[in-house]
């Protein structure tokens, strides 16, 4: 008995599997920071890093693994094995944030000072050599900007040459640039001299020009998933919230870790 042409079509595709499309698996930002963006705990409130708010304008299955910590530089975060401890951990296709300037600027201190076009390249380049040899992305982001105007009411750059040595070198290594400098300077001159305190952590016992409350933190993070947008690092896909309001009740402090 002969088939007809539809007939051995269907027999042919019998034997086909349907091509079913695999789970998007979870992938993981990491951040290596200072304390501009680093976690917070019950003993520090209301201070708080913007990593701590990014969650809240990524989408479920892209994880944030915060390992930026108070006080360091691109320098000592390598040298105490911080760097280390993510390249042992991180996988391919996750990505890794490095934000540093604050403290590498203390010229004072040798265990934590690098020079914008030398060793301040020389250390980022070891997070960024360190994550293409894992198959991650590594994802440069200029110092955000400390609150400091001048008497004209401007907003002024705090970061030295360290902003223009950071852009230099995504360019010549060709990485993802977010520049949170220069945003962060452009809403600290929108919002002006009286507004600003409102973002950082400025209380009835502390004026700290550098550090972050809950708004701060919240408005610093969705310059960074912008910008992580903006760059194509990340999919539209990937990033919500960017134009909705962000509860500052959203923010927790945990107890700090048992030395």
């Amino acid at each position: 008995m002969s088939l007809t042409r539809r007939q051995v079509t269907f027999a042919a595709l019998a034997g086909v599997p349907l091509a079913v499309r695999a789970p998007r698996r979870h992938r993981t930002l990491y951040i290596a920071g200072d304390s501009t963006a680093a976690q917070k705990y019950a003993d520090a409130a209301p201070e708080t890093g913007w990593g701590m708010a990014l969650p809240f304008f990524l989408r479920k299955g892209l994880d944030v693994a915060n390992h930026a910590v108070n006080g360091r530089s691109s320098k000592s975060f390598v040298d105490e094995g911080r760097l280390d401890a993510i390249l042992s951990v991180i996988r391919p296709g996750d990505l890794l944030v490095i934000q540093f300037a604050h403290n590498d600027e203390k010229n004072t201190d040798p265990t934590r000072y690098t020079e914008p076009w030398t060793t301040y390249q020389d250390y980022l380049r070891k997070y960024i050599d360190g994550a293409r040899a894992k198959k991650a992305h590594p994802v440069l982001a200029t110092p955000v900007e400390r609150r400091r105007f001048d008497v004209g009411g401007n907003a002024v750059p705090t970061h030295g040459d360290y902003p223009a040595a950071m852009r230099a070198l995504a360019e010549a290594e060709r990485v993802a640039l977010l520049d949170i400098e220069a945003l962060s300077l452009a809403l600290w001159q929108e919002l002006g001299v009286e507004e600003t305190k409102k973002y950082f952590n400025w209380t009835d016992t502390e004026q700290d020009n550098t550090h972050f409350n809950p708004p701060g933190a919240i408005a610093v993070a969705r310059l960074v998933a912008q910008e992580l947008l903006r760059t194509r690092v990340l999919g539209r896909h990937d990033v919500v919230r960017l134009h909705e309001d962000v509860p500052t009740s959203w923010i927790t402090w945990p107890p700090a870790p048992q030395s």
